[in-house]
């Protein structure tokens, strides 16, 4: 009798499981919206009636809480549109702070609401669509799950695509209305339906407040409620994936005044130059999920201006690509050897030390074939100085393997030039989610040149990386690597912070997420051991060992610091700036990190940054601040001053190096924006600037005026005399999209 109770008894548990699991495993599916709506901002229309409510979990400052206002959150669709509405109430008026109008925005101090789209539901990329009160458009793309690695943020601000919104605005809260074609989104579709992971979020910057469906807790980090490996799954009923062609010509008009040395270099000689010329950009759907994009004669003159930096490390600088031809699905195209070193870095396209290079034309192909990633790059550049023609080309794959979070894959790079010279790599790579949240990384690339007496086995042309790393940031984290990098390994047309070494580093950290009544959200203590040693000899290179600790406020305040010990080996002389060096030898000394962040829910907030301490025999003092002022709706006002100053008493040099900035924004509507950037680096002896003017009033369609200058500030540094400004241009630049 008793044998018969505990067998039904443990049946009945394993039925009662299998049935929870299943009902776990329902998902939610989205409705398709019965009868036409106005599209004006204002969910009012009955078919919004039929429409089922996403239930939102605060996600901050304290995960799992009711939300204290009421957000009313709905998806659906037809034939041509996903269609998010919001209506998002408020208890008091002066919750509800509007400010920014400007397309991809990006600030806490206004109040905002989207939705993020696992499109593939492939766990690890995504497309995010956010608006605020105001209506502006704000879009992103995720990659890596959103995680950082080595301060590389996973999420690129300035890839766009077309869509729409409208808002209003009421004493009762406001209300928001997203369109997003079908075509602008790349998703597969089986048995008639669609899988793909979601998140929508809300956020009211004057309570501090962040709400996330599905509930989404803050144990990953700062960028845990953007983590596809989170979102929600959902399904789709004959959501047909659409094939997209955009044609968008364009015509460019530019006045260039420049000077340059002649030829005896006695003198600098006026040139002036009147140009006008058409342009072409093409983005056609081969199928639904294969897009092939065409442009010729590609030109970037509404791209805004890199920041100036001042380099105090070996280290080779690294600027973010800005250009977006290079930015829909750049994950795809993403080969990181650690940190931003990368087999492929678009940034050798089309650039010089830091000057345009014209790029006649070219081609990309991105393409999703069950659980294949195809990446296709193929461009062709002008002769400019001492280099000469040269064609580029990317071929990149990669598959899921093992479970939905891994994938393993391929590259092939090469850069052509016509005289001959050539460059050629390759790279196998793998990221394996081995238990948990424990992934582990492995990459192997090789490269081969002309002049090299590329030997392929052999571990002089060779790079490879591996990584073991715990993502999840609440309780004991860590992670470890190690680098190699060969004697002749240079990635053509990828990014090389270092060369000839290999390096090991291992990260440990303990993080709190602490209580509702804490006025601390997250806070952690911890430690990074790096260690870089000479490929020739196998003697120390570098050496850091850092210890600090950091933390995020619930008022959004955050900060760090850090106390590092330094051990470096200069194997010859190390040059700062003419005629500021330090000498080969062997180095010890301390130095700190400091970062205060004030916050950034606030019309006016700053960021303090410090690093200084010993500096290889002397000392360094490099004090940064970047003041940011919201001044209303329209205007944003931002500055940024870093002083390096360096003394080496033993030697009697010293160095002081400032870099200021000064940027300005002013937004007449969500269409209309002036904005300004105007640097100064001591260093070059130079004040930059950019300004532009923009009209966009719809995707697609642009009209930018743009003025640049390079203005000298110390002519008599050397002889002959500098002219005021070395090259100045007015650009005035039209885009019209043609869409089918």
């Amino acid at each position: 009798m008793y044998r018969k109770f505990l067998i039904t008894l443990v049946s009945l548990v394993w039925v009662c499981t299998q049935v929870q699991l299943s009902i776990g495993q329902e998902r939610r599916v989205i409705q398709r919206i019965g009868s036409n709506i106005t599209f004006d901002g204002i969910p009012d229309e009955s078919a919004w009636d039929l429409i089922d409510t996403f239930p939102m979990t605060t996600h901050a400052p304290t995960y799992g809480l009711i939300p204290s206002e009421k957000s009313v959150i709905k998806l659906a669709y037809d034939d041509q549109y996903l269609y998010l509405s919001g209506i998002l109430l408020v208890s008091d008026p002066k919750y509800i702070n509007a400010i920014g109008k400007k397309r991809d925005m990006m600030i806490m101090t206004t109040d905002y609401f989207g939705i993020n789209f696992d499109t593939y539901n492939d766990k690890e990329n995504a497309l995010l669509f956010y608006t605020n009160p105001l209506g502006f458009r704000w879009d992103a793309s995720i990659r890596n799950d959103a995680t950082p690695i080595r301060m590389e943020m996973p999420m690129n601000v300035d890839w766009n695509t077309f869509w729409d919104v409208n808002t209003a605005i009421d004493e009762q809260g406001w209300y928001a209305e997203m369109r997003i074609p079908i075509s602008s989104l790349r998703f597969q579709k089986h048995e008639n339906k669609t899988i793909m992971g979601i998140s929508v979020m809300r956020w009211i910057p004057a309570k501090n407040e962040a709400y996330t469906y599905p509930a989404m807790s803050n144990e990953y980090g700062q960028m845990s409620n953007f983590k596809p490996s989170l979102y929600e799954e959902v399904e789709f009923e004959g959501l047909n994936p659409r094939k997209p062609l955009y044609i968008a010509p364009y015509v460019i008009s530019g006045f260039e005044q420049s000077y340059s040395l002649n030829d005896a270099e006695t003198d600098y000689v006026y040139d002036q130059e009147y140009h006008i010329e058409p342009g072409l950009d093409i983005k056609y759907g081969i199928n639904p999920n294969t897009i092939l994009d065409l442009t010729v004669n590609t030109d970037f003159a509404q791209v805004e201006a890199d920041d100036q930096q001042f380099n105090l490390t070996r280290f080779s600088l690294f600027y973010p690509e800005k250009r977006m031809f290079f930015l829909e699905r750049s994950s795809n195209f993403d080969f990181s050897l650690g940190g931003n070193t990368n087999l492929f870095y678009s940034r050798r396209i089309g650039l010089h030390e830091g000057d345009p290079v014209r790029i006649w034309g070219g081609a990309r192909l991105n393409s999703r074939i069950n659980d294949w990633d195809i990446g296709l790059l193929n461009i062709q550049t002008a002769s400019y100085l001492d280099l000469p023609s040269e064609n580029f080309g990317v071929f990149r794959t990669k598959k899921r393997i093992i479970n939905n979070y891994s994938y393993a894959g391929g590259m092939i790079t090469s850069r052509l030039g016509v005289d001959g010279t050539y460059n050629l790599g390759y790279g196998l790579d793998g990221v394996i989610r081995v238990v948990g949240d424990d992934y582990l990384t492995v990459r192997w690339a090789q490269t081969f040149q002309d002049a090299e007496e590329n030997k392929a086995i052999s571990l002089d042309p060779t790079r490879f990386f591996v990584s073991w790393q715990r993502r999840k940031q609440e309780g004991f984290a860590y992670s470890g690597m190690f680098t190699y990098s060969g004697t002749d390994f240079d990635p053509g047309i990828g990014f090389e912070l270092f060369d000839d070494y290999f390096a090991g580093a291992v990260h440990l950290a303990f993080n709190w997420i602490s209580p509702e009544e804490s006025w601390l959200q997250t806070h952690n203590i911890g430690t990074l051991n790096y260690r870089m040693s000479s490929l020739v000899d196998g003697s120390l290179l570098i050496a850091v060992s850092s210890w600090g600790w950091s933390f995020n406020s619930k008022s959004n305040w955050m900060g760090e610091i850090y106390v590092d010990y330094n051990m470096e080996n200069l194997e010859q002389e190390f040059e700062i700036l003419d005629p500021v060096s330090v000498p080969a030898g062997n180095y010890q000394f301390f130095s700190t990190d400091f970062m205060l962040q004030t916050s950034g829910t606030k019309p006016f907030y700053t960021t303090f940054m410090f690093e200084g301490g010993g500096y290889y025999d002397g000392m360094k003092f490099s004090p940064r601040i970047e003041p940011s002022w919201n001044v209303g709706a329209s205007v944003e006002l931002a500055g940024i001053y870093q002083l390096d100053y360096v003394n080496f008493p033993g030697r009697d040099q010293t160095l002081a190096n400032h870099i200021g900035g000064f940027r300005a924004l002013y937004m007449l509507s969500t269409k209309i924006s002036f904005s300004g950037f105007v640097q100064y680096n001591s260093a070059i002896n130079k004040v930059i600037s950019n300004l532009r003017f923009r009209y966009n009033p719809k995707e697609g369609t642009d009209f930018y005026l743009v003025f640049n200058e390079g203005r000298n500030t110390f002519l008599e540094r050397e002889m002959p005399i500098f002219p005021a400004y070395n090259q100045r241009n007015l650009t005035v630049k039209f885009t019209y999209t043609f869409e089918k």
